[in-house]
């Protein structure tokens, strides 16, 4: 007789939110999470998914605690066991005219909209909540703590890594490949010598400097 598969205790705890909801009459919860919000060039991007009732994936935790190599099978599984994966996004120019934190607000609710099926309850990381009529509930650290929003980070993370890999084709010389925007020495180096490009943040620090 085959035995049951084992799962870490910390992957049982990361249902429990999703349980609580579940306990109280919710029967679609989406995770949301967002990646590249402290980058100095390219999208903020958000992600909402909905995962069956109970269903665990050994592995899915916040994207930043895993390798590439890891998120980018992690995506695979996630998107063909999801109930719905809806992916949104805020540009440079989005980000420069209304701030980082309401343009993260705006690809949340444009992952949520993306959605296949509507939700009846939000699981959000951090503490910004999103202007939808939805009942939510915003969870610092939710990425580590909540299975849903740690699955809505690998394929936030995914998919803007993607882009910006697409990036460094489009622009060469920047080094988007390796640092995805974000301010690494070699970046901000890019930035000094080579000037910013549409797809830079004007208004963040590092780059407005360098602005003509």
């Amino acid at each position: 007789m085959s035995q049951p598969t084992l799962f870490p205790a910390q992957i049982l705890d990361t249902l429990a939110f999703e349980h609580q909801a579940h306990s109280r009459g919710y029967r679609l919860v989406a995770g949301i999470d967002e990646a590249g919000r402290g980058a100095l060039a390219g999208p903020v991007v958000a992600a909402a998914v909905i995962l069956p009732a109970g269903l665990r994936i050994a592995g899915v935790d916040d994207s930043k605690k895993l390798t590439p190599e890891t998120r980018e099978r992690l995506f695979d599984i996630i998107v063909s066991q999801a109930v719905s994966v809806g992916v949104g996004m805020g540009d440079a120019e989005l980000i420069d005219r209304i701030n980082i934190l309401q343009a993260t607000r705006h690809a949340m609710l444009e992952a949520v909209s993306k959605l296949s099926i509507q939700p009846d309850f939000l699981l959000i990381d951090g503490i910004s909540t999103i202007a939808s009529t939805i009942p939510q509930q915003t969870i610092k650290k939710g990425d580590s703590l909540s299975i849903s929003i740690a699955a809505a980070s690998i394929i936030a993370k995914v998919t803007r890594d993607r882009l910006m890999n697409n990036m460094d084709t489009a622009f060469p010389g920047y080094g988007f490949a390796s640092h995805k925007g974000y301010g690494s020495a070699m970046h901000m180096e890019n930035i000094r010598r080579l000037g910013p490009l549409p797809i830079h943040r004007k208004t963040f620090a590092g780059v407005r400097e360098h602005v003509r």
